[in-house]
């Protein structure tokens, strides 16, 4: 459904030292606030967002598990910049090197896990280009599983990048149990014995702004300071994306301000007590009705001080004829306010209903007979 924009680059006395910038309500999508968002940049680590999705679709899909370990290979040892020193032949698990990627922005995890789940990082790298279409992220190409990369060829966008974030966070919501780790020690465990690492999240928003969930900073000479931060405030999500920053703390003091002004400014409508459904009938069908079900709750941000108490809400269903497949919309309920309709969700059959054929009738026909005698 489309959603309202309640502020373009120079709203509410927002001057950002950043050229590329959005702020997004992460359950409708909407747009809070925009600067340059469709300007293609490099993101730097922000890229393992896009690694962390498909972890989780692996993890999702049962062709690994938490609790799987990945031995690293001589190439996921050699990253530079960022890591977290793993060793040639050294194993841990997926949830430690989660950890790895999310917290400390380990480029030679990152490689190990493109590795273990797709064979080679170039074979990852294409499934993280198929996702970015599966997401709409029409301005990003991906080079690298971390981001490392200097070539021109590995780009996305502010836009794109709170869809990324916005597909994680609220797909695989269990993404915050690492992303708010603040410390934590690993133990590597190679042919030299065991040692303890620390890792330290790069994301000082944890410790700054209080309703922080995450979710993943980047810098490179190339993309100078970056940062996507989600927030959560009285069940709002929030992602804000700041690309380019000219200096390491801005990035942050900006994001945060993002997030303020986001707050301040829109309320979020969740309607919570849609109308109750009660079955609908069903022509020619071998039963005569249909359950009806809800998949979605409603959604919209507002963003100009509006009063929702006098939402109006109206049902309606559609003429059924069987067959009917389990989960076809068979109905709809939209939502109006001051005679202005913001949008609607879908109402779905709760079963499958077949068609009735000669005999169905037939054998209805004696089962009468039948409990009359």
């Amino acid at each position: 459904m489309p959603q309202p924009s309640c502020a373009d680059e120079t709203t509410g006395g927002i001057l950002l030292t950043c050229p590329s910038a959005i702020l997004m309500e992460a359950s409708t999508k909407s747009v809070i606030y925009e600067k340059a968002p469709d300007e293609r940049r490099s993101p730097a680590s922000i890229t393992k967002i896009m690694t962390a999705i498909l972890i989780f679709d692996a993890i999702e899909a049962g062709k690994i598990s938490l609790e799987d370990e990945v031995v690293t290979s001589a190439y996921a040892k050699s990253m530079g910049g960022s890591q977290v020193y793993l060793e040639e032949g050294e194993k841990q698990t997926v949830d430690t090197l989660i950890k790895c990627i999310m917290v400390s922005s380990g480029n030679d995890a990152s490689v190990a896990m493109a590795e273990y789940i797709a064979g080679s990082e170039s074979g990852f790298v294409q499934m993280m280009n198929e996702r970015a279409d599966s997401l709409g992220m029409e301005n990003t190409h991906f080079e690298d599983c971390c981001g490392l990369t200097d070539s021109d060829n590995h780009y996305t966008t502010a836009r794109d990048i709170a869809l990324m974030a916005q597909e994680l966070i609220t797909h695989y919501p269990q993404i915050k149990s690492y992303t708010t780790i603040w410390m934590e020690n690993i133990t590597h465990v190679t042919m030299q014995g065991s040692k303890e690492f620390g890792l330290a999240n790069t994301n000082k928003l944890l410790k700054q702004y209080p309703y922080t969930t995450g979710l993943k900073t980047g810098s490179t000479n190339k993309a100078k300071y970056c940062v996507c931060a989600t927030a959560n405030k009285d069940g709002v999500e929030l992602i804000a994306v700041i690309m380019g920053c000219p200096n390491y703390k801005d990035r942050f003091t900006e994001a945060q301000s993002l997030l303020q002004f986001g707050y301040t400014t829109c309320k979020l409508y969740q309607d919570e007590n849609p109308p109750e459904l009660m079955p609908i009938l069903v022509k020619g069908g071998i039963d005569k009705q249909v359950s009806a079900v809800y998949k979605e709750k409603f959604s919209w941000l507002f963003v100009s001080g509006e009063d929702f108490s006098n939402m109006e809400k109206m049902l309606t269903t559609n003429e059924l004829t069987a067959p009917i497949e389990k989960g076809e919309q068979i109905g709809t309920v939209t939502y109006r306010l001051n005679g202005k309709e913001l949008g609607s969700i879908g109402i779905y059959a709760g079963e499958s209903v077949r068609e009735a054929k000669f005999f169905d009738y037939l054998l209805n026909i004696v089962l009468q007979w039948m409990a009359v005698i």
